[in-house]
Formats: structure tokens, sequence, C-alpha cells
């Protein structure tokens, strides 16, 4: 089964949880060719640091059932 992936490189996202780090924005975007391989993002946030998130809409541990939520200006 492909994967489903909720970020694409250049969105903009915030976290319901954490609102001190600011905005952030999709600066990488990483997934396996193995069949079950995993699918990861890299956002860089407002306060300086780069945070790494499953971005596989089919894993329990994805990055939108953790608080992360495409920011629309």
């Amino acid at each position: 089964m492909n994967p489903r992936l909720f970020l694409r490189i250049g969105d903009t996202v915030r976290h319901l949880h954490y609102g001190a780090w600011g905005d952030g924005q999709v600066v990488e975007e990483k997934h396996s060719v193995l069949p079950g391989g995993i699918c990861i993002v890299r956002v860089l946030f407002e306060d300086g640091i780069e945070r790494s998130f499953i971005n596989d809409l089919n894993s329990e541990l994805c990055c939108f059932y953790a608080g992360i939520r495409i920011h629309k200006f």
C-alpha cells in the first residue's frame, strides 16, 4: 500500500499543543521506496529548531494525529 502523505515541501504548519514553537515551514520530505518504509518531513519552526515528523496518514504516528495542522493565511 502506498503512503498517504499529509505535508508537502513549502507547507506552513502549526502544532496544536506547542504554540510556543510558532509557525513552521516544511523544508524536507523523505519517503522510502520499500514496502512498509517510513515517510518523514522536517519542519523548521519560528523558535529556530528543526523537528522531524512521520508524514504517512496510514500510520497511527502521523504528525496529523499528533497535532500538526496546515496553517492557511
